[in-house]
């Protein structure tokens, strides 16, 4: 027989740099790789639009006329005079801090409530998020009913201890608060799941030692919770603060376009008022500019004075 002659075939060659990265270099590529086709509709779809506002902004451009004369910073100087912008941006502000203010204490105590170990643990998570799931228009459709100064539901069980019929969406010092109150009912499932997630991350033996020393649950709560949820309450309240500024839906469908007169007009009902209904699209530029100013200077304000507090 013939000797087999056994030759190691070559395996495929690898690709090598010239040079050595680390670690950590390496790892930071293959997260921009990972993040990039992100980047990319992020870029084509909000930073160029983002400039072309900014630039349609200087124009008197309006949607049924041919010409688009150049008018430098005057549309920033009629919004900056314009007592309408002003009453929507409190009535904004005003909305904003009542529902962010809600949403982040209901959800807290949501989440509390439901990471307790009892029967049925998984079904009262379920049925507290299930309203986050539903559509603004089926939420406008729902509180529209409720918030009935003849019909509503909540009237009907106030008529039960004394109180007489309160017209919900008619009076303008009652109208914000009703809506912020359908926001938090319809919003406070996504804090509560955050929240969920925060106070999975503390450690038991914190309360298991807490309880050793004597501390009552409230103590606890205030002691050992709270401190450690900071990270997770920052999160929460620039998240609402970002998500509920823009609000447009709910005082649109369940007051009626703002209502009473323009007593829930807010900015985006403002901008759209301005853009889509009398064709002011650089004024209505200008606008959406002045909103996104606004809400950067509030989020940085929130985050620099929350993040100072937060113990690691």
């Amino acid at each position: 027989m013939f000797g087999i002659i056994k030759q190691k075939l070559p395996g495929p060659k690898r690709f090598t740099l010239p040079f050595s990265l680390s670690l950590k270099t390496r790892e930071v590529i293959a997260a921009y790789i990972f993040l990039a086709p992100f980047l990319i509709f992020f870029s084509i779809f909000f930073v160029r639009a983002t400039i072309s506002s900014v630039n349609i902004s200087f124009y008197d451009w309006r949607l049924l006329r041919p010409t688009r004369p150049y008018v430098g910073l005057d549309n920033y100087v009629d919004l900056f005079e314009d007592e309408i912008w002003w009453a929507s941006v409190g009535h904004t502000v005003y909305f904003t801090a009542i529902t962010v203010v809600g949403t982040t204490l209901v959800g807290l105590a949501a989440a509390v409530a439901v990471t307790r170990p009892v029967r049925g643990q998984g079904f009262f998570r379920v049925l507290l998020y299930i309203p986050q799931l539903m559509s603004v228009g089926a939420i406008g459709l729902i509180w529209n009913w409720l918030l009935s100064g003849q019909f509503g539901v909540i009237n009907y069980i106030l008529s039960f201890v004394g109180v007489r019929p309160i017209n919900w969406l008619g009076e303008p010092d009652l109208v914000l608060p009703a809506l912020s109150l359908a926001t938090i009912w319809w919003t406070f499932g996504f804090p509560m799941l955050i929240f969920i997630a925060g106070l999975q991350g503390i450690p038991e033996q914190l309360y298991e030692a807490a309880k050793i020393d004597g501390a009552s649950g409230w103590q606890s709560f205030v002691y050992i919770t709270l401190p450690l949820l900071r990270p997770t309450i920052l999160f929460v309240t620039v998240t609402g603060v970002i998500g509920h500024f823009q609000v447009f839906g709910q005082p649109y469908i369940i007051s009626g376009g703002g209502g009473p007169g323009r007593a829930s007009w807010t900015v985006i009902i403002y901008l759209y008022q301005q853009a889509w209904v009398a064709f002011r699209m650089g004024y209505g530029a200008a606008v959406a500019v002045a909103i996104a100013i606004i809400m950067a200077v509030i989020t940085a304000v929130q985050f620099v004075t929350i993040s100072r507090r937060v113990e690691y």
